[in-house]
């Protein structure tokens, strides 16, 4: 409990840290938003009196001193209520932001594990028959890692989608089917997720393999990994519980990281299957200097790291002991 409560009080912190980063950065930024939209009212027409101060209002962004703005922003964190999208006004921006995260998690979650399980996986395999065959796909699978996400994925797009026709090019399902949880929509959905989920997979895969083979040549050199083969123990015990179950620790921190990021999406990569995920959604946000939105989606990327790398610091002391007691 101990152990417990100290990682609870050290991401409490890294809460609060991240929250006031999260009010001040964007207040940072060049340009105002409020400025922009009122800009745009009198192209068209005349503003009405007290217009620029009842945005702020319905945007979310507070009045009055910076102090006085902060205390709005913490009440409106507590209460959930980030304000309004200026890019898609007037829909709230934790409604925008639920969708988008659903559609990331969905696309980039299950491909981050699934690399993940696979490289541990081929890894661990190649470790413990290191000099085999099965090291000519370690360098295979670490040029692929070695490529950029964007292009791996315009040359799938163009051979799987544009050439050969089997998946769908570009978006997030069928747009003339409508969203809900029928089996249409649900066949059309992951028709449409297959090429990205590839693409992910295809280039993240090598680099969990690299660190698992390597950690499971240094890990069977140790002692107690000597004394298990020696005791006559099966090849299969002595790779799972004593060669893999220590030498996939680096690799489960790392994993922590990577989880925490799937919030975040990947930008490049859902612009260019056009997905509507978090990172297209940020993308659009930063080019209509949506500052509502920047700031919902960045509060939701900086609580989705903390809560995975908090989860797999509480994991860490599950699989080894001994962090506990530092």
């Amino acid at each position: 409990m101990r152990y417990v409560g100290r990682k609870l009080g050290f991401y409490l912190v890294a809460a609060w840290i991240a929250i006031t980063l999260n009010f001040f950065l964007p207040r940072l930024i060049p340009g105002d938003p409020i400025a922009v939209i009122i800009n745009k009212q009198s192209q068209t027409g005349t503003v009405p009196p007290g217009e620029a101060d009842q945005l702020r209002k319905l945007l979310g962004l507070g009045s009055g001193s910076l102090i006085s703005q902060y205390g709005q922003y913490l009440d409106s964190l507590a209460h959930l209520r980030f304000g309004l999208s200026i890019t898609v006004f007037p829909t709230p921006v934790i409604d925008l932001v639920r969708q988008a995260i659903f559609w990331t998690l969905i696309l980039v979650g299950i491909a981050t594990l699934l690399s993940f399980l696979l490289g541990i996986g081929l890894g661990t395999l190649v470790g413990w028959r290191r000099g085999s065959k099965l090291e000519a796909i370690v360098p295979a699978t670490t040029l692929l890692t070695a490529v950029p996400y964007f292009w791996l994925a315009l040359l799938l797009v163009y051979l799987f989608a544009n050439t050969w026709h089997l998946f769908p090019a570009q978006g997030g399902y069928d747009v003339t089917l409508d969203p809900g949880w029928s089996g249409p929509f649900i066949s059309s959905a992951i028709q449409h997720s297959l090429l990205p989920a590839i693409t992910l997979i295809v280039a993240s895969i090598g680099g969990w393999l690299l660190g698992m083979r390597n950690m499971m040549v240094a890990t069977l050199a140790e002692d107690y990994v000597v004394a298990a083969e020696a005791k006559g123990l099966s090849s299969m015990r002595v790779m799972v519980r004593y060669a893999a179950r220590n030498a996939v620790l680096p690799s489960v921190s790392g994993f922590a990281v990577s989880i925490g990021f799937v919030v975040t999406g990947q930008i490049v990569m859902e612009q260019v299957f056009n997905y509507p995920g978090i990172g297209n959604l940020l993308f659009n946000a930063v080019q209509n200097q949506d500052y509502p939105l920047m700031q919902g989606i960045f509060l939701a990327i900086s609580f989705a790291v903390l809560g995975a790398n908090l989860l797999v610091d509480l994991l860490y002391g599950v699989i080894d002991p001994r962090t506990k007691e530092a």
